[in-house]
Formats: C-alpha cells, structure tokens, sequence
C-alpha cells in the first residue's frame, strides 16, 4: 500500500473530508489531495501534522504497513501521472510510486505555441534537456532557443518561462529539486 492510499484510508474511516484534515492540520487541501493521489511526497513535517490532524503518529503510521516492498525502479508510459494539459503542455512525471522523492522528473511535450504564460518563479534548481522540436526558455529576461541535444540549468527562483518555438511539438525531460510542484 502507497503512503497516499494508506493516508486516504484513514482519513475515510475516520469520517473526515479534505478540508477538514486541511483545517485540522494547516495543510492546504489542494496537497492533501495530491498525497492522497501519490502525486507528490510530503516532507517529514507535513505528513506529521496530517498524521497528527487524523489522530496517529509517524511510527503507528509506518508500523501499520505489513509488508513493504521496494518501489518499482521502472516507470511505464502508461502509468505516468499527468499534472498538465495535453492539449496544450502535457507534464508526465516520472518515479510517482517512489516515496519521499527529492526530485521532479518530467517528460514535458509542448503542443504548436504552447507557451506556460508570464514568467513564474519557485524554490528550486531545475535542469532539462530537449528531445525533440525547439523551446525558447526565458530566465532572468534572458532568451535562448533550444534544439534538441541543447539543455539548461537554472536557480528556479529567477524568474522564468518557457515557449514551443517550433512548428510541431517538442519535447523536453527535466528535473526539479526538490519537487516543488
């Protein structure tokens, strides 16, 4: 059982919604949501407050787990979970099943003029490497654009963008530490 389902579990038995877990244990409800789902691994201090918020404790949590087994090392197209639109930019993330990850990994694939709008920043250092097609990338208000086999790395607290520049899609794989979203 993933640390998501097992969060799920208890909350249903004990009758809570999400809100009322968010409210219980100053978690936003939008990242109670996302454990539940194994979308993105709490840190320490916030799977002690929802614990806490749903009456247990990390070593009765973790105790409760029978027989645990090593996460699969492999990730399968298939059962890649989607965080974006694949309509427009489509961010599969990598290693999902894998607890307490302390990075992002993503195969990003961004459709003709796909664009992630205004310049946005978070605390974080990311990398990436373009597979297919060409992306304009914005850090700082300085502009590049990127052909397959080109890549960047940068502070994510400088603000930053990126652009489909090509006719087709593109294509990135990239990596987030630690994963901030």
């Amino acid at each position: 059982m993933k640390i998501g389902d097992r969060l799920r579990e208890l909350r249903q038995r004990r009758k809570l919604s999400v809100r009322s877990v968010a409210l219980r244990s100053g978690v936003s409800h939008s990242s109670i949501s996302l454990i539940e789902r194994d979308l993105i691994s709490p840190s320490l201090d916030t799977l002690h407050a929802v614990l806490d918020a749903l009456g247990t404790t990390l070593s009765g949590f973790f105790l409760d787990f029978h027989a645990v087994l090593p996460p699969d090392p492999f990730s399968r197209a298939a059962d890649m979970a989607e965080i974006g639109r694949p309509d427009a930019i489509s961010y599969r993330v990598i290693g999902t099943g894998f607890p307490n990850r302390s990075m992002l990994m993503l195969h990003e694939t961004y459709a003709p003029g796909a664009d992630t709008g205004d310049a946005f920043s978070h605390s974080a250092q990311e990398g990436g490497l373009i597979i297919r097609g060409a992306v304009e990338v914005t850090v700082s208000g300085r502009t590049a654009v990127l052909q397959p086999g080109d890549g960047y790395y940068f502070d994510s607290r400088e603000p930053h963008r990126f652009r489909n520049a090509a006719d087709g899609p593109s294509e990135i794989v990239s990596a987030i530490t630690p994963p901030t979203y």
